[in-house]
């Protein structure tokens, strides 16, 4: 059996309440421009996580061409959302924050305080150097914007895509073995137990937490490695025990993180490490899976605290539909980056299309 191979963060799901005003948000203020699907249609394959039957939804992928992970944008429909009943807070479980890349930190800072943003935290750097500050979105979803000079295609944008997540565990010791050898996250940049100024502007910055950074040793590799680029995973306990589960009560799709999503080669090796290690697939879509124009194979797992990490392999991806333009991905080299993946510009959206 060949080996497993994690070729970078393929996206960030998120739970909104309006997928059309989501995008529109996601394209103004972070360069989510290109669409690589958008499909509505019925959940059937998430039952543990929908109540046990099948939910309806609206749910589509976008990223931002200067390169990081994308977001996948989920909409439930025909049920009530069940919303979070108090902000997410540091010391909580699953995912607090997502990360996303920068590449002028100063200006990006400018820019969305003159679009009259949700900025809560002033410009700083954090304890292993990188400057960010903090920002919500409309929906009260925590972003973290990085400095970080990554570049797919050099386009004129505030931001880059995903960098990556913050999440929340309950037992540090425990979680680290998942990350950094199921994920390959494997590097520690950083691991100290302190308060942390750089996060006091957030609930439960004022407590003693320990952050862990992880990086990948491997240099990115894959297919579609150069559009997701590199990343970095953020781990936070915090000390005096953890708060809430956030998925705890609730529907997966209902507003907030819903899960981190990896795209990978060689599925088959990705079950045999992860069952090993007591991280069974909980979902499964089997090999040949079809949403919208794109295809693939889809799984999930749980952490050591119950947050839904994604795994797909990818086959198939649009990117000039009205041309019969696709990237077939089925028998590509397992580690080469495709040299064709620029194409992916022509898949980008006008605002106005989006509805």
């Amino acid at each position: 059996m060949k080996s497993k191979v994690i070729c970078g963060i393929q996206q960030v799901g998120i739970g909104v309440s309006d997928f059309v005003e989501a995008w529109k948000w996601y394209y103004d203020q972070f360069g989510f421009e290109i669409k690589i699907v958008d499909d509505e249609g019925v959940a059937e394959r998430m039952l543990p996580y929908t109540g046990g039957k099948p939910q309806p939804r609206r749910s589509g992928i976008a990223v931002n061409i200067r390169g990081g992970g994308g977001f996948e944008i989920w909409q439930p429909k025909g049920r009530p959302l069940n919303y979070l009943k108090e902000p997410v807070k540091l010391g909580d479980l699953g995912i607090l924050i997502a990360k996303v890349k920068c590449p002028d930190i100063d200006k990006a800072y400018s820019t969305f305080i003159n679009n009259g943003a949700d900025i809560i935290s002033k410009l700083t750097v954090s304890p292993w150097g990188q400057w960010h500050f903090l920002m919500k979105d409309p929906y009260g979803n925590l972003f973290q914007i990085e400095q970080d000079g990554y570049v797919f295609v050099d386009e004129d944008l505030p931001t880059g895509g995903a960098n990556g997540v913050i999440i929340g565990v309950s037992d540090m010791d425990k979680s680290l073995p998942f990350y950094t050898q199921l994920l390959d996250y494997d590097k520690i940049v950083f691991d100290q137990t302190d308060v942390f100024n750089d996060f006091e502007s957030l609930p439960g910055g004022e407590k003693k937490l320990r952050r862990v950074v992880l990086e990948r040793s491997k240099p990115i590799e894959g297919p579609l490695c150069k559009i997701m680029g590199t990343s970095h995973l953020e781990l936070i306990q915090a000390v005096d025990g953890p708060g809430k589960k956030l998925y705890e009560g609730r529907f997966w799709g209902d507003p907030g993180y819903i899960h981190l999503c990896f795209d990978v080669r060689h599925m088959e090796a990705v079950k045999t490490q992860a069952e090993a290690m007591g991280h069974p697939f909980v979902c499964d879509s089997g090999a040949d899976f079809g949403m919208g124009d794109a295809n693939g194979h889809f799984t999930y797992v749980e952490d050591p605290d119950g947050t839904l990490i994604e795994f797909v392999e990818t086959f198939k991806i649009p990117i000039a539909k009205k041309f019969g333009l696709y990237l077939n991905l089925a028998n590509k080299d397992d580690h080469k980056p495709l040299g064709i993946l620029k194409l992916l510009q022509f898949a980008k959206v006008k605002r106005e299309s989006i509805k």
